[in-house]
């Protein structure tokens, strides 16, 4: 891991891989440190934002200093779950790739429990982590222009929903009617980093 300042009440954490990245947002928002205003999280950084003149910078990197990033706290975590009917364009793609059935695909899909990452690309879009081995497939070699909402898609090593129309080149399983983004709602964004999510078969 490496600091950089970022600004004058803020400092980026390089991380060696997102177990790492995830590790320490655990660790920081499970030890709650006073001071620390925002913590934002990336595929291999760490965002972390302290009010002037509170210090709360080095304390922050004195915990991570002792923390083992290896076995990060568990903490409470919020876990939302996503009804989803699986009809996507591409479901018999990845069923094929991954060299199972369709319903293998599901069951595979449902039977794990993710972690919000990070957040990013489109507001309230979160890329969760956990995906099963045979699904960690790549995105499409042409990304379509137009992605409905509620669009359920996987990517590499990770799975996520579209919240809002979109371009995007995942590959689509399946969709859910449940709204990811509002800007009118507190907060606006159903999903934030650390939160469990399971996704549940609608039929």
């Amino acid at each position: 891991m490496r600091w950089r300042a970022y600004g004058e009440h803020a400092a980026l954490l390089d991380c060696d891989s997102l177990t790492q990245t995830i590790a320490a947002h655990a660790t920081i928002s499970s030890a709650r440190p006073s001071g620390i205003t925002e913590l934002v999280p990336g595929a291999r950084s760490l965002l972390v934002v302290e009010t002037p003149g509170s210090g709360a910078l080095a304390a922050v990197r004195e915990l991570l200093s002792d923390a083992d990033l290896e076995h990060p706290p568990e903490g409470e975590a919020r876990e939302i779950t996503l009804d989803v009917t699986y009809d996507g364009e591409d479901l018999e793609l990845v069923a094929r790739d991954a060299g199972v059935s369709a319903e293998d695909v599901v069951r595979l899909h449902t039977g794990t429990v993710y972690t919000v990452a990070f957040t990013g690309f489109a507001p309230g879009f979160g890329y969760l982590t956990g995906l099963p081995g045979p699904l960690r497939q790549p995105r499409l070699p042409s990304p379509r222009t137009r992605v409905p909402p509620g669009s359920v898609g996987i990517a590499g090593e990770f799975t996520g929903v579209y919240p809002r129309v979109s371009p995007g080149g995942w590959r689509l399983i399946g969709h859910t009617r449940t709204v990811l983004f509002d800007s009118r709602a507190d907060p606006p964004a159903l999903l934030a980093p650390g939160d469990r999510v399971r996704f549940r078969s609608a039929r």
